[in-house]
């Protein structure tokens, strides 16, 4: 089994994130972690299975329920969802702490406490069990110092019943307020919109040219494309507004030959003239992308154009469907009764 960098087909070229694995009949199989522990891990486990398999043994990855203890009848999944129930379920605050603020999370001890008033636990300790077994599952992720110091291991529990360890559901929009390492300004009106999309891709640096491998989420209302580290962290390394933006598939760029990046391309201009180079997985995943976010800048930029020209009409005014429209492009409006 080897870590080195291989160029594949359709993929990406990403030397700290992939592993190939050769079978008996000298095949490869090559695999792609989301950050470099888990290709580390990955690989620790394989190895681990070959070397049981050949000597006979069984092997099994670590299981989390059997770790905790966790009754069988206990079901992470159902529970999740009863954790979010809009009514019922544990409140989403905006927490300070140490200079800043995190958004769409909470705090161990709300967590605890929910599950003792939900009647899933008769106590606190039982409760931290499952939490922990929550958060080793990915149900729950923790947010800040504090929290991410336990779940490493460096605390008794995974899980901490404080009520300065912070905490978030994954598909939340969870978010730390701070200011970009990158060129770009984070604000916290950036992250009001709905998460349209999300996943991985490369993306060319303005400066040194170089392309790293970061995590993009597309937010609706207001459309903007964030970008983090991959590996982890919080908050952004910077943001693409896409009010009044341009998106084109890239066919050719000499930069990029290396990469083996045919019909994989594309790039963002922004209304302030900001070109964007971002490579994707394959031509399919690239498509989607483009589409994605072609559709919450239309859907950004239409309000933002009809206020300028100062025109009040309702959504009814336009056509049951803009598919196919250029940004910027406008369908023909009725005029309102009583306007020249």
């Amino acid at each position: 089994m080897e870590r080195e960098p291989m160029r594949i087909r359709e993929g990406y070229l990403v030397k700290k994130f992939v592993f190939r694995l050769t079978v008996a009949k000298q095949q490869d199989h090559f695999f792609q972690a989301a950050y470099l522990e888990e290709r580390d891990a990955w690989v620790r486990d394989i190895k681990k299975a070959i070397h049981h398999i050949d000597g006979g043994q069984r092997f099994a990855r670590k299981s989390t329920r059997k770790s905790i203890r966790l009754p069988e009848t206990i079901n992470l999944s159902a529970l999740y969802l009863s954790m979010k129930d809009p009514e019922k379920g544990i409140k989403e605050l905006k927490l300070e702490k140490d200079k800043r603020v995190f958004n769409h999370c909470f705090t161990g001890t709300c967590v605890i406490d929910w599950l003792v008033s939900s009647s899933s636990i008769r106590n606190r300790k039982e409760g931290l069990l499952l939490a922990s077994s929550l958060l080793s599952e990915g149900y729950l992720q923790p947010a800040g110092d504090t929290s991410k110091a336990a779940a490493e291991g460096l605390s008794d529990t995974s899980f901490l019943d404080l009520s300065d360890a912070y905490y978030y559901f994954p598909d939340s929009g969870f978010f730390c307020e701070g200011y970009s390492s990158d060129d770009d300004v984070v604000l916290k009106e950036e992250f009001r919109g709905t998460i349209v999309k999300q996943g991985c891709l490369l993306k060319q640096g303005h400066r040194r040219k170089n392309w790293k491998v970061r995590k993009f989420v597309l937010r609706d209302d207001p459309a903007y494309l964030h970008y983090y580290d991959p590996a982890g962290g919080e908050e952004p390394l910077g943001a693409i507004h896409l009010r009044g933006c341009v998106v084109t598939a890239v066919e050719d760029m000499p930069d990029t030959k290396k990469y083996d990046a045919d019909n994989i391309l594309f790039e963002i201009i922004t209304a302030n003239e900001i070109h964007y180079y971002l490579q994707a997985a394959s031509s399919t995943e690239r498509t989607e992308w483009i589409k994605a976010i072609q559709s919450v800048a239309r859907t950004d930029f239409l309000p933002f154009l009809l206020d300028c020209f100062n025109i009040r009409t309702h959504w009814e005014d336009f056509p049951p469907s803009t598919e196919g429209l250029a940004l910027g492009q406008v369908p023909a409006l009725r005029r309102p009764e009583g306007v020249l």
